[in-house]
């Protein structure tokens, strides 16, 4: 019998490969990594419509220089622009993705009330890529649509998109380390400093806090598994300790795949309200998009959180890099510069002094994009310009799509997907209103007990550890999920995506997992119980 212990001490990332390599070396078995968070459905029309703009953009900038040799051009101009694109989306109608950027140019004219011809300038320039990003935190007329997005989406259109300021990066994760780099750079968390995180968490979330560069102490905040993976009022009061000074968690979560209920934003709302108006909160609101009536912390705490919001799941998106970070322009991170001491301002002025000689007046979101290009570089700072244009495309996308169809088709495939994992597994598929069901957590000893009862789920639990389990599925049947208990649950359980396998394949995995069951309950039955 194969040795599964050998496999107890590796790192979370290890681990994943290894349970793929197990998995995949089966000759008679398809290997099924549902461990994987990337989707394989995406977002077409915005993707259409970007391709379509670079032909129009293409020959914009012929015309410039168009007495020179084919195969060069110059910088497009604003002068007639909106004649001509008016003449290319008639010419082209035909043409998937031409009308869309006719509809996007009139919704941004008459919806948002910005000016066409520089909308269409700076989507032209963007798309050819042909300047450096300027302002170089994002484009002026792309950060007021993407703030529209993610208000729409992250708040409910509860707070004004004219109160926040955006930051585009290269996914969540540059999000995330650039926002610890400039937490610690500008002394508002210092190693020995407490940070609290929601677990279960993404583990990378886990590990960061934890490096030499930053030497934060951990303190958990656990949601409960048995009250629909929401944090209880007794893990969420750890949050008046004073000494903790940013609370960080993902919501939706991960791997539960559930978001904070009203009482539990509430509850966080209260206490910061009355015992924590200092206290930081930074919130990954990658799966919102997927849920019904979603509010990030964000919309309740919005002075005291930085928003970060990645594009990559909800549109297909994960190797295009789009993440954005948002703050509200009145907010707890720059009224903590304004009370630094005066050593430590007299630090930040030596560090910011090449930006400007008023460094007390820089907000931290501006020091962000400085220290993701070392302050000396940022003046070359900014997502390149065809990754927001592509972004901005994406925000219309969503903002114009009235009845949601684009976001109710997503979640048809999602839960279609999970009734047929469930449906073969032979259990009732789980049932809350604020599950988003991008992933699944299958609790093994939970599933057992529900298959054959409680005693047999005991039995059970004594055979295997929970990660020895996880590589008999690999090797048995093909199957990779990732271990729970690497995201922090307290649980022994096996994460599965439900949003890069078809459905049928989530089907062939239910029956896979119901075999191995049923197998482990005939040598229970075998053993002398009776089950």
């Amino acid at each position: 019998m194969t040795d599964y212990s050998k496999y107890s001490k590796l790192s979370p990332f290890e681990l994943k490969d290894e349970l793929i390599k197990l998995a995949s070396s089966k000759a008679d078995k398809v290997m099924l990594n549902a461990g994987r968070g990337n989707p394989n459905f995406l977002a077409t029309l915005p993707r259409r419509a970007f391709f379509r703009l670079g032909l129009f953009a293409a020959t914009e900038s012929e015309l410039s220089f168009s007495y020179m040799q084919e195969g060069v051009g110059g910088l497009p101009k604003i002068e007639g622009i909106e004649a001509r694109f008016e003449r290319f989306t008639s010419e082209n109608r035909d043409q998937d993705g031409v009308d869309f950027l006719r509809r996007a140019l009139s919704y941004v004219r008459d919806q948002l009330g910005l000016s066409a011809s520089e909308f269409l300038q700076e989507i032209v320039e963007g798309v050819l890529g042909c300047n450096y990003p300027v302002p170089p935190r994002m484009l002026r007329i792309s950060e007021e649509i993407v703030r529209h997005y993610l208000m729409k989406e992250m708040a409910g259109g509860r707070i004004s998109s004219k109160n926040i300021d955006v930051f585009p990066v290269e996914g969540g994760t540059a999000a995330m380390t650039y926002i610890f780099d400039s937490l610690k750079e500008n002394q508002l968390v210092k190693a020995g400093d407490k940070v609290a995180i929601g677990m279960p968490v993404f583990t990378p979330y886990i590990e960061i806090p934890q490096l030499d560069s930053y030497g934060l102490e951990e303190v958990t905040i656990n949601a409960d598994p048995d009250a629909g993976w929401q944090y209880p009022d007794s893990e969420l009061e750890k949050l008046k300790d004073p000494a903790i000074k940013i609370f960080f968690c993902i919501n939706p979560s991960n791997p539960p795949s559930v978001k904070l209920d009203e009482r539990s934003l509430n509850k966080i709302a209260k206490i910061v309200r009355e015992d924590r108006p200092d206290l930081m909160i930074l919130t990954d609101d990658v799966y919102g998009t997927f849920a019904n009536d979603f509010r990030s912390l964000f919309a309740v705490c919005p002075n005291n959180t930085i928003l970060v919001y990645s594009y990559s799941k909800y549109f297909g998106a994960t190797g295009w890099r789009l993440g954005t970070v948002a703050l509200h322009r009145d907010n707890v991170l720059d009224a903590k510069l304004a009370q630094l001491p005066k050593d430590a301002k007299a630090l930040l002025d030596r560090r910011y002094s090449s930006l400007t000689t008023d460094v007390p007046a820089l907000k931290f979101i501006d020091r962000l994009v400085a220290d993701s290009r070392t302050v000396a570089l940022n003046h070359t700072a900014g997502l390149s310009t065809p990754q927001q244009v592509q972004m901005v495309l994406f925000s219309l996308f969503a903002l114009m799509d009235e009845h949601d169809s684009y976001k109710t088709t997503l979640k048809k495939v999602i839960r279609r997907r999970q009734a047929a994992l469930y449906g073969e597994l032979g259990i009732d598929m789980p049932d809350d209103e604020n599950s988003v069901d991008y992933y699944t957590l299958l609790d093994l000893e939970k599933i057992c007990a529900k298959l054959y009862g409680e005693e047999f789920a005991a039995w059970a639990k004594t055979k295997f550890a929970a990660n020895e389990l996880l590589f008999r599925i690999a090797d048995e049947t093909g199957i990779v999920l990732l271990p729970g208990r690497g995201f922090g649950t307290q649980h022994a359980s096996g994460r599965a995506s439900l949003a890069n396998l078809n459905e049928y394949e989530y089907a062939s995995i239910g029956r896979s997992l119901r075999k191995l069951a049923d197998e482990y309950h005939a040598a229970f039955a075998k053993s002398g119980k009776k089950g």
